[in-house]
């Protein structure tokens, strides 16, 4: 457990990791037109400029360049009826660079920036672009950025915590008590439960902290069984993730003697990557929400056979945005922020997702139970944004 500790992370520089869509399709009324800048779709083919990560020397930032690329040039080659002409620029990962490469973009011509991945980087391209009408779908889920003519495509806390907290309050769980890190990531993992929770019309009946450590998780640990109990919390929503606190503090909770009978755990983040979290005693029993597993399945399947690897777990990113793009272009819509905002949103093999006048986006996510070793979806993701209690 020592070696979860070793380094801190950075989450809200860098995204968080969700498999998204293989075929999109604009769920739109072919009658609504968007609103601002943005290039219709005619016959010339819809100028996209990609920005990934490589060329800077990092040989982790390159795979996902690399798995990137191979993502969008997989969903270009899918799309029918529709021109997508895609050039790749490489920042680097460098916030500076990636400024100057989309003010290069645009002057050859591109209708919209794809990416780039992190957050800085996406900041600075909004700002280097904005008033052109050239909007940026970046691959980042730090919402902090988003906004204005930049939107972020990776998933969200906010996203996770409403649906996670809307599930558990159906159950009866609705007694839901807050365990979150001393950190940034915690901080904003807290935030967004509280506001989940409120929305499902629960109850946040302690809020517990911890240094995020393993002697700040082993001495938090008694006291936030002894909260749960004298709370009667139904619920424990943790935001700590697999990378970080989440094995131990899962752990010594059970050996603390937390009923998780009488109060669930519940994720914000992924419990299932990678795959041998699955196996933890500590996390059975454990709610946590996540894209379609069957869906994103086919995209997996369709990337490796392409490719020869199983791609990175936010190349999909790439995959989603272009075929978002292409569905709009089908549809003889603009790119503008009023065509890319449209509220039916649009659907992919990994599930519905939408883009919203923040910059934040939606998605529609199943919720999963860990079950003897094994993912098993206990509520399916929705296929409309109608009615689907996000």
């Amino acid at each position: 457990m020592l070696s979860l500790f070793q380094s801190a992370r950075k989450c809200l520089r860098r995204v968080l990791f969700a498999p998204l869509a293989l075929v999109a399709a604009a769920c739109v009324p072919t009658g609504e037109s968007g609103q601002g800048g943005g290039k219709t779709s005619g016959s010339d083919p819809v100028q996209v400029a990609l920005l990934v990560p490589g060329g800077g020397g990092s040989a982790s930032d390159q795979v996902l360049a690399n798995n990137l690329v191979n993502a969008a040039r997989l969903a270009v080659a899918d799309l029918s009826g529709v021109k997508i002409d895609l050039k790749v620029y490489q920042t680097g990962g460098n916030p500076a660079q990636a400024a100057a490469l989309a003010s290069q973009a645009v002057a050859e011509g591109a209708d919209v920036i794809l990416g780039p991945v992190f957050a800085q980087e996406a900041n600075a391209v909004g700002h280097a672009v904005k008033g052109q009408g050239i909007n940026v779908l970046a691959f980042s889920n730090n919402t902090d950025i988003a906004g204005g003519n930049v939107f972020v495509l990776g998933p969200t806390f906010d996203n996770a915590a409403r649906r996670m907290a809307g599930y558990a309050v159906r159950q009866g769980r609705n007694r839901i008590m807050i365990v979150h890190e001393r950190n940034t990531a915690g901080e904003a993992g807290k935030a967004a439960i509280q506001r989940g929770v409120a929305a499902a019309g629960g109850t946040v009946v302690a809020v517990n902290g911890y240094e995020f450590s393993q002697q700040g998780v082993t001495s938090a640990a008694p006291g936030i069984v002894q909260t749960a109990r004298d709370t009667s919390a139904s619920a424990l929503f943790l935001t700590a993730d697999t990378a970080g606190a989440l094995p131990l503090l899962s752990q010594l909770l059970a050996d603390n003697g937390l009923d998780r009978n009488a109060a669930r755990y519940l994720g914000l983040t992924r419990w299932d990557v990678p795959a041998q979290t699955l196996s933890m005693p500590g996390i059975q029993g454990g709610w946590f929400t996540l894209p379609d597993p069957n869906l994103y399945a086919q995209f997996q399947s369709r990337y490796q056979g392409s490719y020869g690897a199983a791609p990175h777990p936010i190349a999909s990113l790439a995959y989603d945005g272009i075929a978002a793009i292409g569905a709009l272009s089908r549809q003889k819509r603009d790119l503008s922020a009023g065509s890319l905002t449209q509220n039916a949103g649009f659907v992919g093999v990994s599930g519905i997702f939408r883009l919203r006048a923040n910059g934040s986006n939606e998605r529609g996510l199943a919720v999963a139970e860990i079950r003897n070793n094994q993912v098993v979806v206990i509520d399916a993701a929705p296929r409309s944004f109608s009615g689907a209690g996000l």
